[in-house]
């Protein structure tokens, strides 16, 4: 069963054209609350430095490849009016105009708020002036033995031209003057990307690489007199363009496209305040950039590689460390008789990925009644156990596939090899379908048990199989020896192996086929129950809500009246309580230590309630070029914890940030003599997990 993308409320049910926010704003205000977590002086100070240092990794990934690819289309032509109600160019001046907001709230940030905060913990940054002369003595010996070494200054004549200037690298843009001719030339430095961002000159001070290169330059242009230097960095369009034509291997395609892909146009250059006119208009002559495309910012730039100061080992100045639970499988006993007594529901880091989900497929690898493995691979870590659990039962000749997904962004050259390597050890690797990505999170172990019978014991999940950010994503996965869902995952992996044509499942909802329309249906039988006066009620959680069918379907739920709670982390293109469109829906995001990342959708049903969790988003990529699954947890207890979480979610006592109709939001702020609650710290320190001390 499906429903067109493209299907319009009926005239009865017409929606006004302007119900849908900026999807392009809504990400950069998503990155706005990680900035107010940063500037947050009540979280532990080497916390606000991490996520000072997420916000601009997350801002050059929106650069890379929101921006690129608007900028794209707009230069193709191919680019069309938002659902917004944006023509292309109002988009891209917006974001730019909202960008340059943001960057600068977050160098007054750095300079006003972390830095001095660090330093009365007796944490220095500092610049190169600002350093003792014993500290700059031994950074020149560091220059000369590990820096040095690596740097090719490259001068711009007739004979050189501009250098390529890769994208996401720092660089020191150089004017040096020839005593003897008194001839002035550009030349560009590298900063060395494989270095350390900040260099420690004496314990706890650190000074930014550029300055310890700054400070040296004569000695890369000796007999040249340095006239003047200035830092600057450029983001490159990265998102990648893959012809999925069926005649080519998608390997060796993506391959291609890598190379490719360091040449992409700028959309980003980055300068420090201070930087010259002239070296300005020589850069952006030759990088071919406009106005709006600068970003001056009172440096350091690359605040990204804070990450190297928040990893600091001050325990006093992080969060206090926990300790995963280990009770949801029994230590003691074979994990397969546990699935088989009943469904295991498991909610990541709270509950041990170790224990759980790892122990599920390294138990398949050496468990001799265990004749297959399957299993969907769309991020996982360098050294990951469940690959190494993988090649060992291929090689202890059980029969194991892996659909492994090689366009999952900037991790297509780890997928790479360890699709290579799964398929040195005698794995059977598939690279998903053409013109679609394999998001599903799923594992299927086919066992013969004691009893003789042939048994399917499955995983399905929110998140990926990654053992390191198992710990820091918030996730959701149900293992289970259901004969139904065992019977789905099956033919789900048919599909995906053997192009079946499955239509129709059990207990799973599957993308591109039948989850939208599913969820829709959903939302319509709950307008139907409230109109009859039974029990109606929609609570949504998902990292984004994009998709305009589903949207609709929830301003028509609201319209009838049915209560609607959305919990999104990132981008909302909902409107909520908006008076005649949507007076009963409310859109709450929550942001703390773990990213939430589960994505759990959950319908009144009269009185009965239906939930699903699963891997997919309410976004067009999500439910159109993806292959995702949601599963329905049929456990009443299970389902009765993951509505108590929902509601805790969009309690008014809750720290959270509210959304409202015109797309501001708005951080949840104490009364007088209360305080909020921290939905995560609850979670840690509830029955299930214990706390440690550092």
């Amino acid at each position: 069963m499906t429903v067109n993308p493209g299907h319009l409320p009926q005239p009865s049910e017409a929606l006004p054209d302007d119900r849908f926010l900026d999807r392009e704003e809504s990400w950069l205000r998503f990155n706005q609350r990680v900035l107010e977590l940063a500037e947050d002086p009540a979280l532990p100070l080497l916390e606000r430095v991490r996520f000072l240092s997420i916000f601009s990794s997350n801002l050059d990934e929106f650069f890379m490849v929101r921006v690129a690819g608007l900028a794209r289309r707009m230069a193709t032509g191919l680019a069309v009016q938002s659902a917004s109600g944006r023509q292309p160019r109002e988009v891209l001046e917006r974001t730019g105009e909202v960008a340059h907001e943001l960057m600068q709230r977050q160098a007054s940030c750095f300079r006003h708020g972390i830095a001095p905060a660090l330093g009365d913990e007796g944490i220095d940054i500092l610049r190169w002036d600002e350093l003792a002369e014993t500290e700059q003595e031994r950074l020149r010996r560091l220059f000369r033995d590990r820096i040095y070494p690596v740097l090719t200054p490259l001068v711009v004549d007739s004979a050189h031209p501009f250098p390529y200037i890769s994208g996401l690298s720092l660089n020191l843009a150089v004017i040096v003057k020839d005593p003897e001719t008194d001839a002035t030339m550009f030349a560009r430095v590298k900063v060395p990307p494989l270095l350390p961002r900040f260099f420690e000159a004496s314990p706890d001070r650190f000074t930014p690489l550029e300055d310890v290169i700054a400070a040296h330059l004569g000695q890369l242009f000796v007999g040249m007199e340095v006239v003047e230097h200035h830092a600057f960095r450029v983001t490159r369009n990265q998102d990648l363009e893959i012809d999925d034509d069926i005649s080519e291997g998608l390997l060796q395609a993506l391959e291609r496209e890598l190379l490719r892909r360091r040449f992409g146009p700028v959309v980003r250059l980055e300068v420090e305040e201070s930087i010259s006119e002239g070296v300005l208009e020589l850069l952006t002559s030759e990088l071919a950039v406009d106005e709006g495309q600068i970003y001056r910012v009172v440096g350091p730039l690359d605040l990204g590689g804070l990450s190297s100061i928040a990893d600091l080992d001050r325990p006093e100045l992080r969060y206090p460390p926990f300790v995963p639970s280990k009770e949801a499988l029994p230590e003691d006993a074979s994990i397969f008789s546990a699935i088989r007594e009943r469904d295991v529901l498991v909610h990541h880091p709270y509950d041990s990925f170790t224990t759980t989900v790892q122990r599920l497929i390294e138990d398949a690898a050496t468990d001799p009644r265990v004749l297959a493995i399957k299993q969907t691979l769309y991020r996982t870590s360098g050294d990951s156990p469940i690959v190494d659990a993988l090649m060992s039962a291929a090689e202890a000749g059980k029969q194991v596939v892996v659909v492994v997904e090689l366009k999952a962004r900037f991790d297509e050259r780890a997928n790479i090899a360890w699709a290579r390597k799964l398929e040195t050890a005698g794995c059977h690797v598939v690279y998903g379908f053409v013109g679609l990505k394999t998001h599903c999170k799923l594992a299927l172990i086919v066992r013969q048990d004691a009893d003789g019978q042939l048994r399917r014991y499955c995983h399905i999940g929110t998140g990926n199989y990654h053992p390191k950010t198992a710990r820091l994503y918030e996730d959701f996965g149900l293992l289970t020896a259901d004969a139904e869902v065992g019977e789905d995952v099956s033919a789900l992996f048919n599909h995906l192996t053997g192009y079946s044509r499955q239509s129709s499942y059990h207990r799973l909802l599957v993308a591109p086929n039948n989850l939208r329309s599913g969820l829709v249906q959903r939302i319509e039988h709950e307008i139907d129950n409230r109109r009859a006066g039974h029990p109606a009620r929609v609570r949504v959680k998902c990292n984004s809500l994009v998709d305009e069918v589903v949207i609709d379907a929830l301003y028509r739920a609201s319209r009838a009246g049915v209560p609607v709670d959305v919990w999104v982390r990132g981008i909302c293109a909902l409107r909520p309580g908006v008076p005649g469109l949507s007076d009963t829906i409310r859109v709450r995001s929550v942001l703390g230590r773990f990213l939430e990342h589960s994505r759990v959708f959950a319908f009144e049903n009269g009185g009965e309630p239906e939930v699903w969790i699963g891997s997919a988003d309410l976004m067009h990529r999500n439910l159109d070029r993806r292959v995702e699954a949601l599963v329905t947890v049929t456990d009443r207890a299970q389902r009765d914890d993951l509505l108590s979480l929902l509601d805790r979610a969009m309690d008014a006592g809750t720290h959270a940030w509210t959304l409202d109709g015109a797309g501001t939001w708005t951080r949840n702020t104490a009364r007088p003599g209360e305080t909020m609650q921290d939905i995560q710290t609850h979670l840690v320190k509830s029955r299930r997990w214990r706390t440690v001390d550092g």
